[in-house]
């Protein structure tokens, strides 16, 4: 089939390459003309383990092009996908619409009447059934379910589709669409507009939600001198709760969660039907943040006033270069506002990091970024630095104190190395007796 797909961000890009990869003709849209430069060259402007490759392995067959024209888009997809982003307002909560509604509109004026007009980005529920009231071409809705990092995969082999259709046809045009997706037997769920649009929202609630719900453990853990490592150990072998996403530490960031919880508990207000949970989640996630700038100055005495700071990471989790709302460069940021001189490393973001925050200082490597230090952070949860040892680090360093702010360090190692160790959720080694 030919496919477009409007927006070539993260989730867009991704899309039309896996697109691709199914067999499909794939015509990449966006207003950009210097990323789609980067594109049709086969070049990824933001880091995704896989991605390049599906890129200019598609580009260079033909397969796979791309174009800033919503013309030459309509004359040529059969069915057009939707990837452009829904940030936040900057006046309320609310998602931002702009970009879906635009996107929609140029459609409507250039696409065939036969076309299948396909949303996949992440929109308030009501939005899928108000575009197809103001579209000619046929809406439906098509969330998707990416973790960064695993992008590729997920597309490729997801755990579930979820088909928002008003009619027969549409879900036709959906299993074509991903016919071999669909033969591996994953599994499709086929729903109205608000339900395919709630799963998105409902899912990402329910994550942050267990995010939180551990670092608010870790918090009374902390009042209760209990280590919230083993709590969620054992909260993990009961099958109703699982161990996923029970990993206390300084909560999360990026470009989803943060913003899509408070969109949806903007757009339940405005049905009635408050999701007034979601604020303390959010709430919870950001206190943990202010936690670990609270470790840093009790490590340091009281305050982190002239101290060198090394802090390992940028990107908001490990396996991408994405910064948005990133806990790492949050925490970096305030510490360098309290007079600490801190020092950034990250194995992929940063270039990202440098461009949103100048005025922090940044090393090529975690062994630059260490020397001389007098406190180290570890924030984002990069296997290179889980890798690091102890007693290497502990030459390299001013002063040997480390706060642990993804929670899997081997205490007793880095104790044993020399280092002064805290952990959110976990007694500090004195209370252990160290």
């Amino acid at each position: 089939m030919r496919l477009t797909v409007i927006g070539t961000g993260y989730l867009g890009a991704t899309h039309a390459a896996c697109m691709a990869e199914l067999g499909h003709e794939v015509l990449g849209v966006d207003v950009d003309p210097e990323k789609i430069a980067a594109l049709s060259a086969g070049k990824v402007p933001f880091h995704e383990p896989g991605l390049p490759e599906l890129i200019a392995k598609h580009t260079a067959s033909g397969r796979l092009r791309f174009t800033t024209s919503y013309a030459e888009a309509g004359a040529f997809g059969e069915v057009h996908f939707v990837c452009v982003g829904t940030p936040q307002r900057r006046d309320s909560d609310a998602a931002d619409l702009t970009y879906v509604d635009a996107a929609f509109a140029a459609l409507a004026a250039h696409a065939a009447p036969d076309a299948l007009l396909v949303g996949k980005s992440t929109v308030p529920v009501g939005t899928a059934g108000r575009l197809a009231r103001t579209c000619d071409p046929e809406v439906a809705w098509n969330p998707e379910f990416l973790r960064e990092g695993f992008a590729v995969e997920d597309t490729l082999r997801p755990d579930r589709l979820v088909f928002g259709v008003e009619s027969a046809r549409a879900e036709t045009i959906l299993r074509a669409v991903y016919a071999p997706v669909l033969a591996a037997g994953t599994p499709l769920v086929t729903a109205d507009f608000p339900t395919a649009e709630l799963v998105k929202t409902a899912a990402n609630a329910f994550l942050a939600t267990k995010i939180s719900f551990i670092n608010a453990m870790a918090e009374v853990c902390e009042a209760a001198g209990g280590d919230v490592r083993t709590l969620a150990e054992a909260l993990g072998h009961d099958d109703r709760i699982g161990p996923k996403f029970l990993s206390a530490g300084v909560g999360f960031g990026g470009g989803c969660l943060p913003k899509d919880i408070r969109a949806f508990a903007h757009r339940a207000d405005e049905l009635g039907t408050p999701l007034s949970f979601l604020r303390e989640v959010d709430a919870i996630n950001m206190r943990r943040r202010d936690r670990v700038a609270q470790l840093a100055r009790e490590l340091c005495g009281g305050d982190v006033l002239g101290v060198r700071v090394a802090v390992l990471g940028a990107a908001f989790k490990p396996g991408s270069d994405d910064i948005r709302d990133s806990p790492a460069l949050a925490v970096a940021a305030r510490l360098r506002l309290e007079g600490a001189d801190v020092t950034v490393h990250d194995p992929e973001a940063m270039d990202n990091a440098r461009k949103a925050f100048p005025l922090l200082g940044y090393a090529l490597t975690a062994e630059d970024a260490l020397r001389g230090a007098g406190l180290v952070l570890h924030l984002t949860e990069w296997p290179q630095f889980r890798a690091i040892d102890p007693e290497r680090a502990a030459m390299l360093v001013a002063r040997p104190r480390i706060v642990d702010g993804r929670g899997v360090l081997d205490a007793d190692r880095w104790t044993a190395a020399g280092w002064r160790f805290r952990a959110l959720g976990r007694p500090a080694p004195e209370e252990e007796g160290q």
